[in-house]
């Protein structure tokens, strides 16, 4: 008897592997509905717009990177360590990759995924807060494709793991050794503040319904809990304002300049990326550094994203298992809809859920 086949295609944004890819990856990211809402016959033109406008900034800091995005690098990685750790269970399991906007595509991998003959699909987003902009927007394109593809087998979607264990754990452990890195350079006198940065969205899509802050909320109070630092200083912000119109706050700069009125030392942690990327690397790292000099804050540090980290892919290897064995089409961390009802664009809210066959 063979052996089940699932195939785990991991979800990521994709990034430009050249300098001349740069202008077409911005256009594939502003060309999609789900990130710029206005209407159909504006978007083609609004979106390449807009990243004209957004092409030379980005090329500078690209630049910063060697001209290309490290994110395919770095999720090949992921991808090869969770298979390995997914190794000696009752079915065989393979890691594919779908960029969102920029290659590898849904449509390669669906190609690459029907060629193999899973006998069931896994789809792991790499983003651990569900947003229609991110995860929302790649099943989406992952269900196209796959019809393409002619790939029609019993799929499962994890759309998140906000506060999975695994999650919270491989989160705050590099944290925890960089907030004590920094404690001891720092003067004994000088307050350190931890502040948690993801990436904004515009607040008309949260007011619509979008459980994205909510859940990056979540994951911030379990790694605090996590963490167990009596009175820890910390907040949450928004990095990645890309759009003139309101979005979610504060953003990290708001939250740097409140830092220095107040004369502490910042410690940003990416909360909502488990990637380095331009806006770990060259955001981060950069802009934000310049911007805590230029307003004298007297320390700045940044705690690392997760990448292949043991701990994070044993995270990942628990979440492919449980939601596997959950015997739902679409799960969540925990099994069932996590999300408050006020939070109407959970895809649990939206979706009915026929069983699906758990794999042998």
């Amino acid at each position: 008897m063979r052996m089940q086949r699932v195939a785990v295609v991991l979800f990521n944004l994709g990034g430009p592997d050249s300098p001349e890819a740069i202008q077409p990856f911005l256009e594939n990211l502003f060309t999609d509905p789900a990130i710029l809402r206005v209407p159909g016959f504006l978007r083609p033109w609004l979106g390449r717009f807009i990243a004209r406008r957004r092409t030379r900034a980005a090329t500078e800091n690209y630049a910063i990177l060697g001209g290309r995005s490290p994110l395919l690098d770095i999720t090949e990685r992921q991808a090869r360590a969770l298979e390995a750790a997914l190794e000696g269970q009752e079915a065989a399991y393979r890691c594919f990759i779908a960029m969102r906007y920029w290659h590898p595509f849904a449509e390669a991998a669906a190609r690459e995924v029907a060629a193999w003959r899973p006998d069931q699909v896994l789809l792991l987003p790499l983003y651990p807060q569900y947003s229609t902009t991110t995860t929302g927007s790649s099943v989406l394109d992952w269900q196209q494709a796959a019809r393409q593809a002619g790939l029609d087998v019993p799929t499962t979607t994890l759309c998140c793991y906000h506060s999975h264990p695994g999650f919270v754990a491989a989160t705050a452990a590099p944290l925890r050794r960089t907030y004590e890195e920094a404690r001891a350079k720092l003067p004994a006198g000088v307050t350190l503040r931890v502040l948690f940065s993801a990436h904004g969205l515009p607040e008309s899509i949260v007011k619509a319904g979008d459980p994205y802050q909510w859940q990056v909320e979540r994951s911030v109070a379990a790694v605090v809990e996590q963490l167990g630092i009596p009175g820890l200083d910390h907040g949450i912000c928004y990095q990645s304002r890309v759009t003139p119109q309101k979005w979610i706050g504060p953003s990290t700069e708001q939250a740097l300049e409140q830092a220095a009125r107040d004369k502490v030392a910042v410690l940003v942690c990416p909360i909502a990326f488990v990637s380095e990327h331009s806006e770990t690397l060259v955001e981060l790292d950069v802009e934000y550094r310049e911007l805590a000099e230029k307003l004298h804050i007297p320390g700045y540090f940044r705690a690392p994203t997760q990448n292949d980290d043991p701990g994070f892919i044993a995270a990942l290897r628990d979440l492919v298992l449980g939601a596997m064995g959950s015997g739902r089409a679409l799960a969540s961390f925990a099994g069932g809809r996590q999300c408050p009802k006020p939070c109407t664009d959970c895809p649990h809210a939206r979706t009915a859920q026929p069983a699906r066959q758990v794999a042998a």
